[in-house]
């Protein structure tokens, strides 16, 4: 279950009167998710099928008896995803199962050396993960791996390891995967890359993590019921966008939440940052970076708000010098900073989730992509594009022929 706490630490920033303005197209867009054009963000097979649900499950059991090394290559939206709710729900120390490695997020040679150096003697599962199949970082990491594998397994064996996840009909990867007989999941046509930690994309990595997927997704049909609130905190971030709040921090307090604040940063960028308009996102982990970037929520520009994202339950330390647990201390921490980053200028948002697991993490992903999608109603941009992305490409590209 998730709590909203939108007004103690904000109050003076955003009012009731500033909400008033907003009624009508808050309604409007709440009636495109119940029935009109977006509603089918609110279906499970908008996502991922139910036969794609049974294939990913069945096929969880063969990866985890007979692989070391997980390899999943992808970059944005193609692993982000999988990688935050791994690392939210996974222990940080022996992990049951294949270790997940994740390749193909830059063009760094000494990450690539070392990585075929360590996987050389293990037995590797890949599952590679683009759309097109024709992405630079994926479609080296890819082109470099399968000379790994060649000299590891027969043709025979790689179709046993290699695992594609792409376009339904068409593409580079889509042709590879028909001609060797290759295993394959598909991308949904109509859900953006950031969008698919719900989708063959998230969910395969996450399974094979040992993560229980069937819980995640009803967490995630169950953030719908709190629509209301999505349109609650979209609303809160515009108003404070127009109110010369330009940055936005991702706090939160548990550092194996930290791949979770970097998904956001994705999905809030892509999905609003358009026409010289947006919120810049960032992320913090507390209390860390209160001792490196604290100071500057204190005393520096104005242009800052956050929100907080933390957890009620944890496991039980006790501080005896303190008479206390170690996670009300931290409770004590979320509290105390957000009430003095308030003094300082800085308002803060509140999101708590009961405790960390599959279903709360469930509701906490698809609430923030329904608010993503309504801010950039709001900003007047179409949520569901990121042509800017496109610009860098294509002059690297220019400059390979």
């Amino acid at each position: 279950m998730i709590n909203f706490d939108f007004h103690k630490y904000m109050s003076k920033y955003v009012k009731k009167e500033d909400k008033v303005t907003y009624l009508d197209k808050a309604r409007e867009i709440k009636e495109r998710f119940i029935s009109g054009d977006l509603s089918y963000w609110n279906k499970l097979d908008t996502f991922v099928s139910k036969k794609e649900l049974i294939k990913i499950i069945n096929i969880t059991d063969y990866i985890r008896d007979n692989c070391d090394v997980f390899v999943v290559i992808g970059i944005g939206g193609s692993y982000m995803g999988s990688k935050a709710i791994i690392e939210a729900l996974s222990p940080m120390y022996n992990r049951n199962g294949p270790e997940i490695i994740f390749l193909g997020t830059d063009l760094c040679a000494e990450e690539y050396y070392e990585t075929f150096e360590y996987i050389k003697d293990k037995r590797v599962i890949v599952n590679v993960i683009s759309k097109s199949g024709t992405t630079l970082e994926p479609s080296i990491a890819f082109s470099l791996i399968m000379d790994v594998m060649g000299e590891k397994y027969s043709e025979e064996e790689l179709k046993n390891r290699i695992i594609v996840t792409t376009d339904a009909e068409k593409g580079k990867l889509r042709e590879v995967a028909t001609e060797k007989e290759y295993v394959t999941f598909t991308v949904p046509s109509n859900v953006g890359g950031r969008f698919s930690v719900f989708t063959p994309v998230g969910l395969l990595p996450i399974s094979v993590a040992g993560i229980n997927i069937a819980k995640l997704l009803e967490g995630a049909m169950a953030s719908f019921e709190r629509v209301d609130r999505a349109i609650e905190y979209a609303v809160i971030r515009d108003i404070l966008y127009h109110k010369n709040k330009y940055i936005e921090s991702f706090t939160v307090y548990n550092s194996k939440l930290y791949y979770f604040t970097e998904w956001l940063k994705q999905l809030f960028a892509e999905t609003q940052g358009k026409n010289k308009l947006g919120i810049l996102p960032i992320s913090t982990v507390n209390t860390r970076d209160l001792h490196s970037l604290g100071q500057f929520f204190q005393e520096g520009n104005d242009i800052l708000f956050e929100t907080v994202i933390s957890i009620d339950k944890d496991k039980k330390i006790v501080l005896n010098d303190y008479d206390m647990e170690l996670n009300s201390l931290n409770k004590i921490a979320v509290d105390k900073v957000g009430l003095a980053h308030f003094n300082g200028h800085t308002p803060s948002g509140f999101i708590t989730i009961d405790e960390k697991n599959e279903h709360t993490m469930g509701e906490l992903v698809h609430f923030f992509i329904l608010s993503s999608i309504v801010g950039a109603l709001l900003l007047n941009v179409n949520p569901f594009d990121q042509p800017g992305v496109e610009d860098y490409k294509k002059l690297i590209n220019d400059e390979l022929r």
